[in-house]
This record gives C-alpha cells, sequence and structure tokens, in this order.
C-alpha cells in the first residue's frame, strides 16, 4: 500500500468517524429548535468555506465557476436542487437525534447506499443484479418489519436514506470540485436561513446567544458540517471505490452504539432483526462488489 492510499484511508476514516460522532454534536444544542440549528449550520458552513477557498488561494477560480453555473441552466438546477435536498437531509438528521431517534438515523444510513441503487435503476436506466436485486428485498423485509412490529412506518429512516442518495444522485450531474460544490449549495440556501435566522428564530443570531456556549456551538456547526465532507472528498480520490463502500459503515455503526448504550433508546427484538437483515444484505452486496472489482482489475 503506498503512501497516497494510506493518506486517502486516513481522510476518508476520519471523516465518517466525524459523522458517525456528529450525533453528540447536535444532542449539545438539543434545546435549540431543528430549523434554527439548521439555518446556523447552513449560514456558518458558508461563511467557513468562504474562509477555506480565501485561503488555499481559489477564490478567482470559484468566481469563474460561479459565472459559469450561472450561464448553464442544467448545471445551476442540478446544483439548486442538491442544496436544497442536502438541507432536507440536514434539517431529518438535526430534529431525529434531538428528538432521541438516533438508532433510526442509523438505519437511514444503513440503507443509503441500497437506496441509491434502486435510484439509480428508476432514474439512470440502470440494471440491477440478482445479488443487487436480493440484496434490496432483504433490506425492505427489514423495513417492513419494523412497520408490522410497532405500527409506524419508520419515516425517518427512509427520508434520510433518500434524501442523501438522491443528493449524490443529483452530484453525479453537475461536475465541480467538492469545495465549489460545497461553498455553492451553501451559498444557494444562505439567503433562506437568513431569512429564518432575522424573522422567526428571535435573538439568535446577533442576541446574547451569540456570546454564550450555545453560540459558539451554533457557529461551529459551519466547521462540524465542513471539515469531515472535504475530509472525505480528498479521501475518496485516494482510494478505491470498495474501499470507500467498506468504510462508510463507521459511520452508522458508531451512530447505532450511541443510540444503544449512551443514549438508551429502545432496541427490541424487532430492530434486531430489521438491521440483521439489512447487514446481512449489505455484505451480500458488498461482496459481490468485491468480486467484481477483482474481476475487473485481473482483466485490465
Amino acid at each position: 500500500m503506498n503512501q497516497e492510499n494510506k493518506l486517502g484511508i486516513l481522510y476518508a476514516t476520519v471523516a465518517y468517524l466525524m459523522w458517525g460522532f456528529l450525533p453528540i454534536y447536535w444532542k449539545w444544542i438539543d434545546t435549540i429548535p431543528a430549523g434554527e440549528i439548521l439555518a446556523h449550520r447552513i449560514l456558518w458552513s458558508f461563511v467557513f468555506m468562504v474562509i477555506v477557498v480565501l485561503v488555499v488561494g481559489k477564490w478567482r477560480p470559484f468566481v469563474d465557476e460561479c459565472k459559469v453555473i450561472l450561464h448553464d441552466k442544467k448545471k445551476l438546477i442540478g446544483i439548486s436542487l442538491a442544496a436544497i435536498v442536502i438541507s432536507i437531509n440536514w434539517l431529518t438528521f438535526i430534529w431525529a437525534v434531538n428528538h432521541d431517534h438516533v438508532i433510526q438515523s442509523s438505519l437511514g444510513y444503513y440503507i443509503n447506499p441500497l437506496v441509491s441503487i434502486l435510484l439509480g435503476m428508476l432514474v439512470l436506466k440502470e440494471t440491477l443484479t440478482r445479488v443487487q436485486l436480493f440484496s434490496f428485498i432483504l433490506a425492505a423485509i427489514g423495513v417492513v418489519n419494523l412497520t408490522v412490529s410497532f405500527g409506524v412506518f419508520p419515516w425517518i429512516s427512509i427520508l434520510l436514506a433518500f434524501s442523501f442518495a438522491s443528493y449524490g444522485l443529483l452530484k453525479k450531474t453537475v461536475d465541480i470540485s467538492a469545495m465549489f460544490g460545497l461553498t455553492v449549495e451553501t451559498m444557494i440556501v444562505t439567503p433562506l436561513a437568513l431569512v429564518y435566522l432575522f424573522f422567526f428564530s428571535g435573538e439568535s443570531l446577533a442576541g446574547s446567544v451569540m456570546f454564550s456556549g450555545t453560540g459558539l456551538l451554533l457557529a461551529g456547526a459551519g466547521m462540524a458540517t465542513a471539515v469531515p465532507l472535504l475530509l472525505f472528498a480528498f479521501g475518496a480520490k485516494k482510494i478505491p471505490l470498495s474501499m470507500v463502500g467498506f468504510l462508510q459503515y463507521f459511520a452508522p455503526t458508531i451512530m447505532l452504539i450511541l443510540g444503544v448504550f449512551v443514549y438508551k433508546e429502545t432496541f427490541s427484538t424487532a430492530h434486531l432483526i430489521s438491521f440483521a437483515l439489512i447487514w446481512i444484505a449489505l455484505i451480500i452486496y458488498m461482496g459481490a462488489a468485491q468480486r467484481r472489482s477483482v474481476r475487473h482489475q485481473a482483466a485490465s
């Protein structure tokens, strides 16, 4: 394994570890409404990304990229939709964590790769292999089991999975670097965040809360959002896709452990069965993906 691969694994691992422990951050400010936390997250993510762009000396290329996007209708629509979809994902996750649904959040990110397969089939007209179809059916049975057992559809898990998978799909339509992409996406929704903060959040933007520990945590949400995304973007370029696929399960696994052992959320037999079905589905899917990767490398 060369130095580039080692760095890639390090960057991606740190990114997924940060995502996995992110519920702890939102729990620290769970007295603040989820919509207000989201607005701060968007605003301070944009501020942080502008600082990053300036520090690395990429301001002129960033401005040029913005001009290209403004004159490319397809690109503008794609990145605008991506900004909206990821905002929905962020809001759902913050609300779920702060209303004691960390386990449901974990489930959502476990099934996200399988939802991506489904969207690829429906939108990109990709063909499902038998293994992919079997994996998806197993995961679907797991979701149905939770629904039947508790009489409530696990909408948090489904919304998190579909919103993040949709975000990934939209990002495929827009050829833009991770740094510029996140900066543009947060720039697009920052006006909405400011409107919310000025007109619906009381004193949280400019009042006393901004000079408190809570205020610092709200401002720090920008860094907590941007840093793992940038680390992941740098790391993913240096390692094989199969390795990325393996590392991505660090985050929901950490969330599950936090939900069960730290926040003492209910983890019943029904949860165990559903998670077991989804874990089996993912193992089968990852095993097939690994075999395809080995065959492809051997052929090339």
